[in-house]
């Protein structure tokens, strides 16, 4: 029976995986290089990750920089980073850009602990909610009298243990990331 949850665990674990990667959105008082990854570029008509068009380094824990390989982009980059909802304003000397993260403020960062807090309660309901569709399709196994009463209840308590888990492991990155907002 193991082997019917696998595909609703796999789910769950890319839950778990695309809030990872929203956590890594959330800028935290350190420059990371996972903040521009949701920022585009309109480059030679098609939108295109910064990351594609140019190379992201971090001289100092405050700072990034962006080189891009074609110069002409340079502007483009530049007006995407000042579209975005980075909050940063970049500095463009003609052959780089530079964003220069600032001290976090305590008004920021609860602001930011409420964007995790949002992310995490998105991925817990994403979570409850393959349970719920895992659930409603052993039911229906159960009207084709495929299992018994007994094998859903099972299915069910099954289920309900691997939700918990995963829910768990949410609230456990929820606050390490927290965390690291107000270590900074």
């Amino acid at each position: 029976m193991s082997s019917d949850y696998a595909v609703y665990e796999e789910k769950m674990k890319k839950t778990i995986d695309a809030v990872l990667s929203q956590f890594a959105s959330v800028r935290a008082g350190r420059a990371n290089a996972a903040v521009l990854d949701k920022i585009t570029v309109e480059y030679y008509g098609s939108p295109t990750p910064i990351h594609q068009v140019a190379s992201i380094a971090s001289p100092d824990p405050r700072t990034l920089t962006i080189q891009p390989w074609d110069a002409s982009c340079l502007k483009l980059i530049e007006k995407a980073i000042q579209a975005s909802d980075l909050g940063i304003n970049p500095q463009n000397d003609g052959r780089i850009i530079r964003l220069n993260f600032p001290q976090l403020t305590e008004e920021r960062r609860k602001e930011l602990a409420k964007q995790v807090n949002k992310y995490a309660e998105d991925g817990k309901i994403a979570i409850r909610n393959i349970r719920r569709a895992a659930i409603d399709d052993f039911k229906e196994l159960k009207k084709k009298s495929e299992i018994t009463e007994d094998d859903l209840k099972a299915c069910e308590k099954d289920l309900q243990k691997l939700t918990d888990d995963y829910i768990k492991e949410i609230e456990t990155l929820t606050g390490k990331k927290e965390k690291e907002l107000y270590e900074i």
